[in-house]
């Protein structure tokens, strides 16, 4: 009987069944296919694409351009009209029937005072400088953020290879409980135990495993790709040290990133009371106009008109007006220099229960790596290694318990002392990049709101 031969066999080509390309891809550790990203590219990435960075870039914009026209002057009038046009009578609405009657065209620009423009550049500066402030805090948040979400993962990865390391010994205390409950060595009691505490293993790792994949979202949000395409890669930051020391971060409170908007914000408010001061200063104004008459009723011709006008405020009243302004603008100076002394109290107060526990940490996780872990890992061998020789199972599982419950322990620890240090790393704006540098265009030009307010220009 002659075999048919497939599409494959007749041109010579062996191809792998449906079913082994399956078996194939399934193999695949799932790390391999996931991307991996590195402390720094994450951080780099996240600034890059962050939505919150992108929106303060463009109030900076907007400030910029409304700062570089505060101070012009108003636009010129053009007034165009009629004046004395009769509206009664046999002669009403007729442009020629009187000789006051004349068409006007005419020019009207206010000059506001000197002293109120220069305020009002002022302003707008300082709202510059507080649009800087503010994006500059926002990449603090964003990288401290980032860092803290990649540490997490970090974290995590090494909690989930920790407990599936273990399956190893599980595996072996399973099987020799069998094998001595089959022999009749054992009781059966004993290969039921490490039956459960396998299996009380595997569900730590999937307890483990939702950390994970939580952790994977939380970086996800800062990256902006899928989270299951994420990988910590690499090494994170020591966190046994800090950019800045402790002494200097204590005395620099008032640069830390969350006190610059409030720096800023007091800085507008003095502005703004100087603005008010200037609001005293009468403005003027300058125009003219040029009227055309009609001929007369004989036709011969009346002479055009031309009117120069000059107007100035008269601030009489400035008690109940412009110092009612100065009062209302000082007081919110005020506020806010009252409001930031209590957000500098407040970061103070944060600055140090960070260090303190930055500290705690730092001396928990030492004893665990130098002494817990291996004590543990020791413990356990040497109660397993009993148990093949013959001893009891229930030392064992007591001893791998204590292990377990101490290796998740060391990765939680690990992943809060990197969250603790990321938020003392990104605390000045000295440590946004790198280079310890920043661009010229996000060094937060800011005054001290405390100085005097500059001497009022005499009238023009």
């Amino acid at each position: 009987m002659t075999r048919l031969l497939s599409p494959s066999r007749r041109h010579g080509v062996h191809r792998w069944p449906v079913s082994m390309l399956v078996l194939a891809f399934a193999l695949v550790p799932a790390a391999s296919i996931a991307s991996g990203i590195t402390y720094e590219d994450a951080l780099r990435n996240a600034v890059e694409r962050a939505p919150s960075i992108q929106a303060r870039q463009s109030r900076i914009q907007a400030r910029q351009a409304r700062a570089a026209r505060a101070a012009a002057l108003p636009d010129p009038e053009l007034k165009l009209g009629i004046s004395n046009l009769p509206v009664t009578g046999a002669n009403a609405f007729d442009t020629g029937a009187d000789m006051m009657t004349m068409k006007q065209v005419g020019l009207m620009q206010a000059f506001p005072a000197r002293a109120k423009r220069r305020a009002r550049q002022a302003v707008a500066e300082r709202l510059l400088d507080q649009a800087r402030a503010l994006s500059l805090a926002e990449r603090l948040e964003v990288r401290r953020a980032t860092a803290q979400a990649w540490i997490e993962l970090w974290a995590a990865q090494h909690e989930v290879a920790a407990l599936q390391a273990l399956r190893e010994p599980a595996d072996v205390a399973v099987r020799a409980a069998k094998a001595r409950t089959a022999g009749g060595s054992g009781m059966v009691s004993d290969a039921l135990a490490a039956q459960a505490g396998a299996l009380d293993l595997e569900n730590r790792i999937d307890a483990a495993q939702a950390r994970l994949e939580a952790a994977r979202a939380g970086l996800a949000r800062w990256l902006d790709e899928a989270p299951e395409a994420l990988r910590a890669e690499g090494k994170p930051p020591s966190a046994d040290t800090l950019p800045v020391a402790p002494a200097a971060l204590l005395a620099s409170i008032d640069r830390h990133g969350a006190l610059l908007p409030w720096r800023a914000r007091e800085a507008v408010a003095a502005a703004e009371v100087d603005a008010a001061i200037a609001g005293k200063r009468p403005d003027w104004s300058l125009g003219f106009s040029y009227g055309q008459r009609e001929r007369t009723p004989a036709g011969r011709p009346r002479s055009d008109m031309l009117m120069v006008e000059f107007a100035i405020d008269l601030p009489l009243f400035t008690g109940n007006r412009q110092e009612r302004d100065i009062a209302a603008s000082r007081a919110e100076l005020d506020a806010a220099g009252a409001e930031r002394d209590d957000a500098r109290r407040l970061q103070a107060e944060r600055l140090q229960r960070h260090l303190a526990l930055w500290q705690g940490l730092k001396r928990r996780l030492a004893r665990i790596e130098d002494a817990s872990l291996p004590l543990a890992r020791d413990r356990s061998r040497t109660a397993l290694a009993a148990y093949g020789a013959g001893g009891g199972l229930q030392p064992w599982l007591d001893a791998r318990r204590g292990e377990v419950e101490l290796l998740i322990e060391h990765a939680r620890r690990r992943g809060e002392l990197g969250r603790v240090w990321a938020d003392l790393a990104y605390l000045l704006p000295e440590n946004l990049l790198p280079e310890n540098q920043l661009p010229e265009d996000q060094l937060p030009e800011i005054q001290n709101p405390d100085s005097q307010p500059p001497e009022q220009e005499p009238l023009p």
